[in-house]
């Protein structure tokens, strides 16, 4: 499997520590609510290649929404 960051959506609470945490600023939040009606970080599929799966993001997620494959 190639290097990969998955967020949770519908459980993400726009907090911002993922954001601004990642070492290569590579993660956003989405136009669109969740269910919670939150904007939910992700990251964009043409940034996906630039993740270099330190996982930092997933490790400041409090609510633990981040899955960083390697």
């Amino acid at each position: 499997m190639a290097k990969r960051v998955v967020f949770k959506q519908d459980h993400c609470k726009s907090c911002g520590l993922c954001i601004s945490a990642c070492p290569k600023q590579i993660i956003r939040v989405q136009d669109e609510l969740n269910s919670l009606g939150y904007h939910p970080a992700f990251v964009d599929d043409n940034d996906q290649q630039s993740c270099i799966s330190c996982a930092i993001c997933a490790r400041m997620c409090p609510d633990a929404v981040i899955e960083v494959f390697r």
